[in-house]
C-alpha cells in the first residue's frame, strides 16, 4: 500500500485503527469493558493478523455511548440494547425521511 492510500484511511470512520489498549485509554475505561460490549454484540472489533482486536472510530463512539449509560447506572446488557435500539430508530427515521422526500417530489395525478 502506498503512503497516499494509507493517509486516505485517516478520515475513514470504519477503519480499525485502534488497539484494544489504546481504545480503552481513549474512552477512559477498561479493556474488560470493551470485551463486555463485544460479548453483548454491540460492536464487533476486527482482528489483526495476529488475532488482536482493532477498533474503528465509529465503534469507539458506540462504545462511548454505552459507557455513558453504564456510568449512569444502567446494566451493561441493557445499555448495549438501548444503544442498538437507538441506532435502529435513527436508521428507520432516515429511511422514512427519504421516502417522504421521494413522495413529495413525485408529480400528483391532478397535474
Amino acid at each position: 500500500m502506498t503512503a497516499e492510500g494509507s493517509f486516505g484511511r485517516l478520515d475513514d470512520d470504519d477503519y480499525p485503527a485502534y488497539t484494544m489498549g489504546r481504545a480503552a485509554e481513549m474512552l477512559g475505561t477498561t479493556q474488560g469493558f470493551l470485551r463486555a460490549v463485544g460479548e453483548a454484540r454491540l460492536i464487533t472489533p476486527l482482528r489483526s493478523e495476529g488475532g488482536h482486536r482493532r477498533y474503528s472510530r465509529y465503534q469507539l463512539r458506540v462504545a462511548a455511548r454505552a459507557r455513558e449509560l453504564v456510568d449512569n447506572g444502567t446494566p451493561i446488557e441493557a445499555a448495549c440494547r438501548i444503544v442498538i435500539l437507538e441506532d435502529q430508530l435513527e436508521e428507520a427515521q432516515r429511511i422514512n425521511a427519504e421516502y417522504r422526500r421521494a413522495a413529495e417530489s413525485r408529480p400528483t395525478a391532478d397535474t
